[in-house]
């Protein structure tokens, strides 16, 4: 049995930007420069965020409010639709992360601190496989999220957090 379950790395022949504008031109839409800045500030880096997320980095960014939050929610929407990013609802709330570039993989997630940890299992991916064979189904991908408390909230939760409790 492995015992990394690190993600691996996938070969692409575009890169986002790339991508996303030939998204938005076979629907007949234009690549704007409030587009642009989300993408790229989406693509900066590789973390779990939601739109609020994206607005405060994005009004970090440029100091001001260039980009509206309609345009960031509908850009975000183009996103998801173009498979550059996956939406998973989390406690009510959308997250967001990148799909293109990215292998299959999974999360374990803290309810308390909601901390996402992405691990890939050969062996998760071996039992999907062979239920999908046993009924005669065609697998497109999978989506697993294990909830529970990391270790972190955890240790918070056990340690004693009045003076009379640790005598």
């Amino acid at each position: 049995m492995k015992n990394d379950f690190s993600l691996g790395t996938v070969r692409v022949a575009m890169k986002p930007m790339a991508r996303f504008e030939e998204y938005l031109q076979s629907r007949g839409k234009r690549i704007t420069q409030q587009r642009r800045a989300i993408v790229e500030q989406v693509f900066r880096h590789h973390e779990h965020f939601d739109a609020d997320d994206l607005l405060a980095e994005l009004a970090q960014e440029f100091g001001v409010r260039k980009v509206s939050r309609p345009t960031v929610y509908r850009t975000l929407s183009e996103l998801v639709d173009s498979g550059l990013l996956r939406k998973m609802t989390l406690n009510g709330r959308s997250v967001y992360e990148h799909d293109y570039g990215y292998p299959q993989h999974d999360h374990l997630h803290c309810t308390k601190c909601n901390r996402l940890i992405e691990f890939q299992s050969d062996e998760l991916t071996a039992i999907r496989d062979a239920v999908a064979r046993q009924h005669k189904f065609r697998v497109s991908g999978h989506r697993l999220i294990v909830t529970g408390i990391c270790d972190k909230c955890n240790r918070a939760q056990l340690r004693p957090t009045r003076r009379l409790e640790m005598v």
